[in-house]
């Protein structure tokens, strides 16, 4: 059973969708786990959360009978296993029984990335942030609760973060077309990362694209003027002028 919340929510089991009712108790109950998927939820932090207008009795036989109503229509993807396992008060996903979640994944995928690159191995690690990339289907997944949002804003950075390492191992190799690629897709999300629109500019001047790249820098300098009123980093502003002057050294 997977479950996926960097994007719209879903649970995969046996690899097929499975029919839950879009934001209802059981998504709710499920992102809550998964926000955690090591450490679990208390069992009064997890009623207070997806029943926070009930009474504490009538919450809590609401969790039970939605505990039991998940194992009956997931446990057969698990060998029979409940997706939820609890103890005492705290429950957790069954993660030794099965159950996987993308946002594990894509931290596991970013140490092997960090841990590669810190070794040297540039290709290998390119691999491995391809992977956690392609894990990011968008923002978490979760509620509103100021944990869940800093959790959202974390996992977004680091996607981000990972796109800028991505071009920067990309150029390394001269890996110029997906350099580009990665450093654009950054600025889908971010328009203002100064970081991509030098990247941008680099790459189109290594592609023999010199005009390209001065128009970036003018598209860059326009969106901080339009979102901040500002201007350009010095490092923009000197990158801009090389390329003018001596495209030779970029």
């Amino acid at each position: 059973m997977f479950i996926r919340l960097l994007g719209p929510f879903e649970i995969l089991k046996m690899g097929q969708p499975v029919a839950l009712r879009s934001g209802g108790k059981a998504e709710r109950l499920l992102s809550c786990l998964a926000v955690h998927p090591r450490v679990g939820v208390h069992r009064a932090t997890l009623v207070d959360l997806v029943w926070p207008d009930t009474p504490v009795p009538m919450a809590t036989q609401c969790l039970n009978t939605l505990m039991h109503s998940l194992k009956a229509q997931l446990a057969d993807g698990l060998a029979g296993q409940p997706p939820v396992v609890h103890t005492q008060s705290h429950y957790t996903l069954n993660l030794h029984g099965g159950v996987s979640v993308d946002v594990l994944e894509f931290e596991s995928a970013l140490s092997a990335g960090h841990r590669l690159l810190s070794q040297g191995s540039t290709a290998e690690a390119i691999e491995a942030y391809d992977r956690a990339v392609a894990l990011y289907g968008g923002d978490l997944a979760a509620g509103s609760s100021i944990a869940e949002l800093l959790e959202r804003e974390r996992f977004r950075v680091a996607c981000l973060t990972t796109l800028a390492r991505l071009a920067d191992a990309h150029f390394e190799l001269a890996n110029y077309d997906q350099a580009l690629d990665s450093a654009l897709r950054l600025l889908s999300v971010d328009p203002c990362r100064e970081d991509a629109h030098r990247m941008v500019m680099r790459t189109h001047v290594r592609m023999g694209c010199r005009a390209q790249a001065l128009r970036q820098y003018n598209l860059c300098r326009l969106i901080l003027m339009d979102e901040f009123d500002a201007v350009p980093e010095p490092a923009t502003e000197q990158l801009f002028h090389l390329i003018r002057s001596d495209p030779g050294r970029v």
